[in-house]
């Protein structure tokens, strides 16, 4: 996941709707359904989606009053969290 990406579409949910950004991931995960895809793309579309989900992940926790950084690092710090595991 890449943090600048996450808050890139962080801000976009807030000045338009996460609406968006979750029928992009149902896109998104339509084409993984390509049989002629190579594993570089696929790979290239699941990092896009995990980064939409994280921002709507974050977008949740900024509408229940969390900052917006606060929210990005508890976010962050989680992922990281369950990659050591």
């Amino acid at each position: 996941m890449k943090l600048p990406v996450i808050k890139h579409l962080t801000s976009f949910i807030e000045e338009n709707d996460q609406d968006y950004v979750l029928e992009a991931i149902d896109t998104l995960e339509a084409l993984t359904e390509v049989p002629s895809l190579k594993d570089e793309e696929l790979d290239v579309i699941g990092e896009l989606i995990s980064n939409m989900y994280g921002a709507v992940e974050v977008s949740k926790m900024i509408k229940d009053g969390t900052s917006k950084k606060e929210a990005l690092n508890n976010f962050m710090q989680r992922v990281l969290g369950s990659i050591d595991k």
